[in-house]
């Protein structure tokens, strides 16, 4: 008799896998049942209740088995459509969130934001790749929706920065003082698409952007 039946994650057929994790496949345990069916004693045959209830635990296994290898193509088949999509945004020019940028020796990066409600004043800050503020900028009115404002690539001491990675965080207040919503955003030319991980990666002025960040896109 069998006594315990355990899920497995072998990516086999239901049949396959329920015969490695069991020592017996559905099939097998038709058999064994005949058998016993056969070899009992008709004067005092035995109970076939729990020998059917571990039938129907065996065949719960084999369509959990089925169940999980139909869910992974769906998945495979979801991703390949992912990655399609991705391809098709090269040369196009995208809007995402994400509050990286990239400074080029002499550049003046524009710093992308979007905002729910208009702002009264809005505050941006700058942090090298350590997380330290090297730069804040402010501004006055500033109107609901896409907007962005140029960094000049210098400190608060008005000394040139070093190229490389930055990142930026804005934060906004209404005519009453109080904080509104702002988000950080990545805007700009697809230029490359990158493949690594299951979620397509989308290369943008320098800038690594995944495909499920991506709020809009635009042909030009």
């Amino acid at each position: 008799m069998i006594t315990d039946v355990t899920s497995t994650t072998d990516s086999s057929s239901g049949a396959a896998a329920m015969k490695k994790a069991t020592g017996m496949n559905k099939d097998d345990f038709l058999k064994l049942f005949v058998t016993q069916l056969q070899n009992q004693d008709p004067l005092n045959p035995q109970d076939g209740t729990q020998f059917l209830g571990q039938l129907a635990q065996l065949t719960q296994v084999e369509q959990a088995y089925n169940t999980n290898s139909n869910l992974q193509n769906m998945i495979s088949a979801q991703n390949n459509a992912s990655t399609l999509s991705a391809v098709s945004f090269i040369g196009k020019e995208v809007t995402a969130t994400g509050s990286q940028v990239v400074l080029t020796a002499g550049g003046q990066p524009a710093l992308n934001f979007r905002l729910t409600d208009a702002a009264q004043q809005i505050t941006v800050d700058i942090k090298d790749a350590s997380g330290k503020t090297v730069r804040t900028l402010t501004r006055g009115s500033t109107a609901a929706g896409d907007s962005s404002i140029t960094w000049d690539g210098k400190d608060g001491n008005n000394q040139s920065l070093p190229a490389g990675a930055y990142s930026f965080s804005v934060t906004g207040k209404n005519s009453a003082g109080d904080g509104i919503q702002a988000t950080s955003l990545v805007q700009g030319k697809v230029d490359g698409l990158k493949l690594d991980g299951s979620t397509p990666v989308l290369t943008i002025n320098g800038l690594d952007v995944p495909l499920t960040s991506v709020l809009s896109v635009k042909g030009v």
